[in-house]
């Protein structure tokens, strides 16, 4: 069948998606939080952050230098913590990771902490220690807005981290834990406790927690437009042409 004969229609009939002549199952009901997060881990980053865009008409993906730094997926509820510069004298070490560690602590599994350093690329938010705790309290992964240190303890325990710098610091004498579980503004994102994380290697979106569902099935229709798209690419030698049946790039 040639490509000028395929007509640019879409219909859903008895739940299988007609789209442009080509057939695919509709995604699938999602009716428990285990469905959502199922979806979301079989996403890719990119349609997701795609589906944000032409959902909530807003951006969800984080800034280019929050990179995975100990590589792995991450899907998870986000749970959040909050460090600012002090004077030395009030970043002890009782403070300097006081809400981080709590949030950290009572952590559900599969559960993305998302740790927010206010402009503090030069200190690490989290190291081995924490990264430990994490890890046996069964966290997705976790997200530094500022820097990230102990990489080789961390890659050991196998622990996705992502974060916009690699440090030695300490924040100890440094910055001070001042909240968790507070909205923040992550690497140019706005995240809430509970909104769903993202993160691969293509980066980390945010998706909020009130459209989630609606931005896996977007997601999943993007996804499943483009696997269709790839055959006639190979089939044609040429995307123009299935640019102008797709209505897709």
């Amino acid at each position: 069948m040639k490509i000028a004969a395929v007509a640019a229609s879409t219909a859903i009939v008895a739940g299988v998606f007609v789209m442009n002549g080509f057939q695919a199952t509709a995604p699938a009901k999602i009716d428990s939080e285990e469905a959502l997060i199922a979806g979301f881990k079989k996403s890719t980053v990119a349609s997701v952050a795609d589906a944000v865009d032409q959902i909530t008409g807003q951006r969800g993906f984080m800034s280019h230098d929050m990179r995975p730094r100990v590589p792995g997926q991450i899907v998870g509820r986000a749970v959040t913590a909050t460090l600012r510069q002090v004077p030395p004298e009030k970043a002890t070490a009782a403070l300097s990771a006081k809400h981080s560690v709590a949030m950290i602590d009572n952590a559900k599994p599969g559960e993305v902490g998302v740790i927010v350093v206010e402009n503090g690329l030069d200190v690490a938010g989290l190291g081995g220690l924490m990264g430990t705790t994490a890890k046996v309290r069964g966290m997705a992964g976790i997200l530094i807005d500022g820097g990230l240190r102990d990489i080789a303890e961390l890659r050991a325990l196998d622990l996705p981290s992502y974060s916009r710098s690699v440090v030695p610091s300490s924040s100890v004498g440094r910055w001070a834990s001042v909240s968790n579980n507070t909205t923040v503004q992550c690497a140019g994102v706005t995240v809430k406790p509970g909104d769903i994380i993202v993160a691969g290697e293509d980066g980390v979106v945010r998706v909020p927690k009130e459209r989630a569902a609606e931005v896996l099935k977007r997601s999943q229709e993007i996804d499943d437009r483009e696997s269709k798209m790839v055959p006639l690419i190979k089939q044609y030698k040429a995307l123009s042409k299935v640019v102008e049946v797709f209505n897709r790039i």
